[in-house]
C-alpha cells in the first residue's frame, strides 16, 4: 500500500480482484469505494496532485 507524499491524502490501497479502493486522509478518515477501475488507481498513483486527482476523478463517485 502506496503512502504519499501529500498533504491531502496519507495512503491508499486498492484491490483489483473486488476494485475496491480505500484512502486515507490526514484527519484520520478512512474511505472506501467500490468498483472502481484499474485505470483510475493507475491514474491515481501517477497524478502529480494526490488531492486535486482525487476531486477530479474519485470523490462523490464509486460510493459502496
Amino acid at each position: 500500500m502506496p503512502f504519499f507524499n501529500s498533504s491531502a491524502i496519507i495512503r491508499a490501497e486498492y484491490d483489483p480482484a473486488s476494485m475496491r479502493l480505500q484512502i486515507w486522509f490526514p484527519d484520520g478518515g478512512r474511505y472506501s469505494f467500490c468498483r472502481v477501475p484499474q485505470y483510475v488507481w493507475d491514474g491515481l498513483l501517477n497524478a502529480s496532485s494526490k488531492g486535486s486527482y482525487y476531486n477530479s476523478y474519485i470523490r462523490d463517485r464509486y460510493q459502496c
